[in-house]
């Protein structure tokens, strides 16, 4: 069995982790079949969303501590780690680092659904995605402290534009673990459901996405993130732009027909 199942049903695209029994630990296998799995979200037009879940008790106990002791896992190089930092440096950039960097390639909305625990690097994945839902028991903490390393996989980039700098090194420092709603007033999560709903209410979250004006929604998420590196006058030229091109598709067309209309817009 795969350490990471990729399937796509009516546009959209599920990246389930499947170790249940590391608790969806990462493991080298698993990280390369998540870059070629992202390679294909990005390059499949006929993907529209995406949902990133983890099979078994937990979302993901991020690395897998036994087998970086080993020397295998996402650390796992043809040189020898314990000897040389710059080959687990690399093998880092090689691998783990290779999906955020994707997941900025991709406009499409990305979804991650939590449930069990969602620590360290597993967290952090999370974080990399636009919208986070979780179930009303899930636990979530950085916990690299605990074993003394550090967030290697773009956790300090990441967390600190979610929650704060404080609150994210009070986080990175103490391992502190959050519930689902002390991460949703963090505002780590976007949404807290009750277990027993978090896979019809992802599931129907995505559809809704997937039957939208998928290049208007690719546009806004754009817009969204390089806005946040943007002057206000770059922001604003840059989205005017986005508004001439919006207005030339289809999707606006049936938008306003079905506002005339009254009824609702049927999107292709």
């Amino acid at each position: 069995m795969s350490d990471l199942l990729f399937e796509v049903k009516d546009h959209i695209a599920t990246i389930t982790l499947n170790r249940p029994e590391s608790l969806n630990a990462f493991s080298e296998e698993m990280i390369l079949s998540w870059i070629k799995a992202l390679e294909e979200v990005r390059d499949n037009d006929d993907i529209r969303a995406v949902i990133l879940k983890g099979n078994g008790k937990a979302f993901c106990a991020g690395g897998d501590i036994k087998a970086m002791v080993a020397g295998q896992g996402f650390y796992h190089s043809e040189e020898d780690i314990t000897s040389t930092a710059l080959a687990r440096k690399n093998s880092l950039w090689k691998k783990v680092q290779r999906v955020p960097l994707l997941l900025e390639e991709i406009d499409k909305p990305v979804i991650a659904q939590m449930h069990g625990f969602a620590m360290g690097a597993g967290l952090d994945m999370a974080l990399m995605c636009d919208i986070r839902i979780a179930a009303q028991s899930a636990k979530f903490s950085e916990s690299y402290i605990n074993v003394g390393i550090v967030p290697g996989d773009g956790g300090a980039y990441f967390l600190p534009r979610l929650v704060g700098i404080d609150k994210a090194l009070d986080m990175l420092w103490t391992a502190r673990v959050l519930t689902a709603e002390e991460a949703k007033e963090a505002r780590l999560v976007t949404f807290v459901v009750n277990d027993e709903d978090l896979e019809s209410f992802t599931q129907s979250y995505a559809e809704k996405l997937a039957n939208g004006p998928i290049e208007t929604i690719k546009i806004i998420k754009r817009a969204v993130y390089q806005s946040q590196s943007m002057s206000l006058r770059s922001s604003l030229d840059y989205i005017s732009s986005k508004m001439g091109l919006v207005t030339e598709l289809p999707a606006y067309e049936e938008g306003v027909k079905a506002i005339v209309e009254k009824r609702k817009a049927v999107f292709k």
